[in-house]
């Protein structure tokens, strides 16, 4: 489907995320997710209502989440931040690890290219986010910086 989305028009390109978005269950693992939501859902709503998303975002499936915050992998890497850090915001009590490392890979992305603006979210939410989501976005910080994240003194 990625390949063909990539090759897709406009009509093409709607057929097969309304596809992709309509058989979700059959995306069930972490690989399946990171290896398509980005390059199908996300561009395809680059330009339309995110609400579909923030559904996603909100689904009792583990894989409907994962697809939710991986989608706006797109939107970093074209510098738009808003919708990751609100799904993000969405997912801080997210029981699954899965989803922890997920978002926390978002938030580091974030990080990539705006620090100010990661580092804005984490002073927020770091002392009440998973340890496993904050370790990810901190993983590229320099040591000292990540030890006070780690230890609740910023």
């Amino acid at each position: 489907m990625v390949g063909q989305f990539s090759k897709a028009d406009h009509h093409q390109k709607k057929i097969i995320c309304e596809l992709y978005l309509k058989n979700t269950r059959f995306i069930n693992n972490w690989d399946l997710v990171d290896a398509s939501a980005h390059y199908i859902v996300g561009p395809y709503l680059m330009d339309k209502n995110k609400a579909p998303l923030y559904e996603l975002a909100q689904s009792d499936l583990l894989w409907e989440r994962r697809i939710a915050i991986m989608s706006t992998f797109h939107y970093i890497k074209n510098h738009e931040f808003t919708d990751t850090l609100k799904i993000a915001g969405m997912l801080l009590s997210d029981p699954e690890d899965l989803i922890h490392k997920a978002v926390g890979w978002m938030l580091r992305e974030i990080g990539k290219r705006r620090m100010q603006l990661e580092e804005a979210f984490l002073k927020k939410h770091y002392q009440n986010m998973p340890r496993t989501m904050l370790r990810y976005a901190i993983e590229k910080f320099p040591e000292p910086k990540r030890q006070r994240y780690l230890r609740g003194r910023i």
